[in-house]
């Protein structure tokens, strides 16, 4: 009778590990994030922990948030784009040149700078979808040649006098501290995790992401899946360089295309929390959080700018790393 009272513990054991590893998994990034927090809290008392210090980082790190929204789009497809840098750039710099230098109404300078990023997503999926190419080296040709183009529109010249009307919609209007451009974002990452679980949209997404021969099977059009989000990303890179400029008031022809390096990994870094080897909008959320912490705290405690790229770059490696093992599983 003793033995056999004590036989389901091993098994209630092995249940509350699986629970504990699940869980661990999901939230060892926030935490990883929390724990940041509390260090250069400590560090630097005076500037890190204060609403100032808030509204800096929420507000300067929002186009970096649009660019890793707009990278995971076709990643959740199974697919790389990594001409969104030079999209965005094409995309805002000739919204500045016509604006500051055509007298082109703002508004309308935006929406054709958004087309134009559409455009470019719709570009890369045809030549990768259609023409059955590999994404990682097609997108870096018409990224080059989006680099072309934006050197050509420009000049090579930095752009400025854009309207200031622009930054008000962006960076001077604020919710308490928080600019209000990253409740768009903030609204854009929802939209985004909506569709991605609750919409037959979202399924079909996945399934393409997961196995585009399981998906072809299903009755699923992969290629309209995979072209759909190629489109949608290079919209987003618009938008996110439309806010950039916003911030700055000028467009410079190489200020923009080095989001794309950060936005990659908190792409990869958000699929290893949340829904772990998934990629999921959510997770890069909460990764673009913890590296626009990372390298706004060293910033305070006076690091060179250096360690901004090791801090990415290490994070990227480690990311990608993590997320593989945990897609495999």
């Amino acid at each position: 009778m003793t033995d056999s009272a004590a036989a389901p513990a091993p098994a209630s054991t092995s249940a509350r590990a699986s629970l504990l590893s699940r869980y661990g998994e999901q939230l060892a990034l926030p935490f990883a994030w929390l724990l940041i927090i509390i260090f250069f809290s400590v560090k630097s008392p005076d500037l890190f922990p204060t609403s100032r210090n808030l509204g800096s980082l929420l507000g300067t790190q929002t186009a970096l948030f649009i660019v890793a929204l707009a990278a995971l789009l076709p990643a959740m497809a199974g697919d790389l784009d990594l001409s969104l840098g030079w999209a965005g750039a094409l995309s805002a710099m000739v919204m500045a040149v016509l604006n500051a230098q055509h007298d082109w109404n703002i508004v309308q300078a935006a929406v054709l700078a958004i087309l134009i990023g559409a455009a470019c997503g719709c570009l890369n999926g045809i030549v990768v979808v259609k023409l059955k190419t590999e994404p990682f080296i097609m997108t870096l040709g018409t990224g080059a040649v989006f680099q072309g183009f934006v050197l050509w529109v420009s000049d090579s010249n930095t752009v400025t006098g854009v309207a200031k009307g622009l930054s008000t919609w962006t960076l001077q209007t604020k919710v308490w501290v928080i600019p209000v451009q990253f409740f768009y974002a903030l609204a854009i990452m929802l939209a985004i995790w909506w569709v991605a679980e609750h919409t037959p949209l979202g399924v079909r997404w996945l399934f393409v992401g997961k196995s585009r021969d399981v998906a072809r099977l299903s009755g699923i059009n992969s290629d309209r899946v995979r072209i759909g989000a190629f489109v949608a990303a290079g919209a987003l890179a618009a938008f996110a360089a439309v806010v950039f400029v916003g911030n700055s008031g000028s467009m410079s022809p190489v200020s923009f295309s080095p989001f794309l390096l950060p936005a990659y990994a908190a792409v990869f870094l958000g699929a290893t929390t949340i829904r772990p080897g998934r990629f999921n909008p959510v997770g890069t959320m909460i990764a673009v959080l913890f590296l626009a912490t990372g390298v706004q705290g060293l910033r305070i405690l006076g690091a060179d700018d250096y360690t901004q790229f090791l801090f990415y770059g290490i994070t990227l490696v480690v990311a990608v790393a993590g997320s593989r093992y945990l897609r495999a599983r």
